[in-house]
């Protein structure tokens, strides 16, 4: 497919349905396989969640912070409270799903 087949208004779609491949100057959009489309929908999706998890994060820890560094938010799991210097929103889901096991 060349890429002025594809209307701007599907750029979603596009982004993550195909990849670009470029030949002589010409971009040609190839059709991923449905694995690969999941594969990027699911890498899109866990980008967008870590980026909220750190922007609530930050703004917590921000708003405790009162010209000392003595209050932070700690992630709770099995164990008791785990200080991390950077808390992930993939250690939270780990942390969730150990406490639900």
């Amino acid at each position: 497919i060349n890429s002025n087949n594809i209307k701007s208004t599907n750029v979603l779609e596009t982004t993550l349905c195909y990849r670009e491949n470029i030949v002589n100057k010409e971009v040609f959009m190839i059709p991923l396989n449905p694995n690969k489309a999941i594969e990027q929908r699911d890498a899109l999706v866990k980008y967008i969640y870590q980026r909220i998890f750190d922007i609530i994060i930050n703004t917590i820890n921000n708003s405790l912070y009162r010209g000392k560094y003595d209050r932070n938010i700690g992630v709770l799991d099995i164990f008791g409270f785990e200080v991390f210097e950077l808390n992930s929103f993939e250690q939270l889901c780990i942390n969730y799903c150990n406490e639900r096991l």
